[in-house]
């Protein structure tokens, strides 16, 4: 194992996963759903809280793994997650109020996100959540841009996508995708970026003030 690959590990492996949160990726990896990594639930947490965050939204419920880490940085927070598939928020729900998150600060949306999203406030939200469908990942991203305040962040999962976007010999759509992504932001002067690579990678993109 090389030294980059031991501390990935060595990253994910540190975190202390709440043990609901534990049970919500047990219960995700059973439904076939692939969920964030503990190490990039605990980025996660900690942007919610460093900025203080009281509107979130999140592209991607599954069974809520990473709403519940974004509400644990995010103690005040509300959550509002979109998703097509009805039976994965159920569960999500559950968790939620196993965690002992009241149910005024969750509101999960059944439907698909490209046709929610057009329809939500622009300049609301302190941080956007995408971890959805891969192939509209840039979609997604543009809509997350609008709807995030100046000085809010836009979070994606799985910016690495498997280790093939780092690989300029992949060229399928979504690694091209999530390429394209990383490196336009990079070069944007709307946001500031940066792209961490634990877990599966999670780029973060922060909407400056105009």
């Amino acid at each position: 194992m090389s030294d980059k690959e031991s501390n990935w590990k060595f990253a994910d492996e540190i975190v202390v996963e709440p043990e609901v949160i534990a049970r919500a990726r047990q219960q995700s990896l059973e439904l076939g759903i692939d969920p964030i990594a503990p190490s990039v639930g605990a980025q996660a947490a900690v942007v919610a809280a460093a900025t203080d965050a009281s509107s979130i939204v999140e592209i991607g419920t599954g069974v809520g793994v990473s709403g519940l880490w974004l509400l644990t940085g995010g103690t005040h927070a509300t959550l509002t997650s979109i998703d097509s598939e009805l039976d994965h928020q159920q569960h999500a729900r559950t968790f939620f109020t196993e965690a002992g998150i009241q149910s005024n600060r969750v509101r999960l949306i059944t439907g698909r996100a490209l046709d929610v999203l057009p329809r939500m406030n622009e300049n609301s939200y302190d941080i956007v959540f995408v971890d959805a469908d891969p192939q509209s990942v840039i979609e997604y991203v543009e809509h997350g841009l609008r709807l995030a305040r100046p000085g809010g962040t836009v979070l994606v999962a799985h910016a690495l996508w498997k280790g093939r976007v780092s690989d300029p010999a992949q060229r399928d759509d979504v690694a091209t995708g999530f390429r394209t992504l990383v490196t336009e932001t990079a070069a944007s002067g709307a946001v500031v970026s940066a792209l961490s690579p634990v877990g599966d990678g999670l780029l973060q993109i922060t909407k400056l003030s105009e």
